[in-house]
């Protein structure tokens, strides 16, 4: 598909949010009507848009894909008490992250009261077999959903604690299945210790999770395993809170 093609599209599908008919819709892009028919059929065909007995509308993909851009931005503003909760309690930084296909992504961070700042990021996205939300997440999927995750990210080492071993992973998930919490021991970042959980959404779908970060001269690993089912109780909250019951 051209640019110019692609111009076409999203002015047909960014016009049939306001119309319905073939000809208004022809009339705001300024595209002739044998062109917008054309475009609408494709969206049809696609998802797109659907043919109702007062016109075009829009179709089912376009709510779908609302749906996902919008359920981080939901679960930012509902886990936000929680988060602030587990920050206070803790004394370490709190991430919350989301799953975008084979990555989480930061959607929100509360810093930790200290002289240093961590260096995540919100957008910053990273591999899941690295990271202590990630793991949790991992270890929700299914014996085939876990190859095949395996299978296209080929578990890279960030630091030289990266778990890069599909066997050792295997059986560290297994411990995370039974304690509902994962570990982060200086895997992703050489100095950062983290205990992280699964979020879940109202479907009971896992979407993400949450977390605590310290430095790993300030918290031991037994230390920070202490602090695991204080983050498991923020995580479940934070699914409560979408609608997980």
């Amino acid at each position: 598909m051209t640019d110019t093609a692609v111009e076409k599209t999203l002015a047909v599908l960014e016009a049939l949010a306001d119309h319905t008919r073939i000809t208004d819709i022809a009339r705001v892009t300024g595209l002739p009507k044998s062109t917008v028919h054309r475009l609408l059929q494709t969206m049809v065909d696609r998802g797109f848009a659907t043919l109702g007995s007062d016109g075009y509308l829009t179709g089912p993909r376009v709510l779908a894909l609302a749906g996902k851009v919008l359920r981080p931005l939901d679960a930012v503003e509902r886990a936000r008490p929680f988060l602030r909760s587990l920050q206070e309690s803790t004394g370490c930084t709190v991430h919350l992250a989301v799953l975008f296909g084979d990555e989480l992504v930061y959607v929100d961070k509360i810093e930790a009261n200290k002289p240093y700042r961590m260096a995540s990021r919100l957008g910053m996205s990273l591999p899941a077999h690295g990271t202590a939300i990630g793991k949790a997440v991992l270890a929700s999927m299914s014996a085939s959903e876990l190859d095949a995750y395996i299978e296209r990210v080929g578990l890279p080492g960030r630091t030289p604690r990266t778990i890069t071993s599909s066997s050792r992973l295997k059986s560290q998930l297994t411990r995370v299945r039974r304690s509902r919490f994962a570990l982060d021991d200086e895997e992703n970042e050489i100095g950062v210790r983290c205990v992280g959980a699964a979020i879940r959404d109202h479907t009971g779908v896992v979407i993400g999770g949450l977390s605590a970060s310290s430095l790993a001269m300030e918290h031991s690993l037994p230390e920070l395993i202490a602090l695991g089912p204080r983050v498991l109780r923020a995580a479940d909250e934070v699914s409560a809170a979408l609608g997980w019951v």
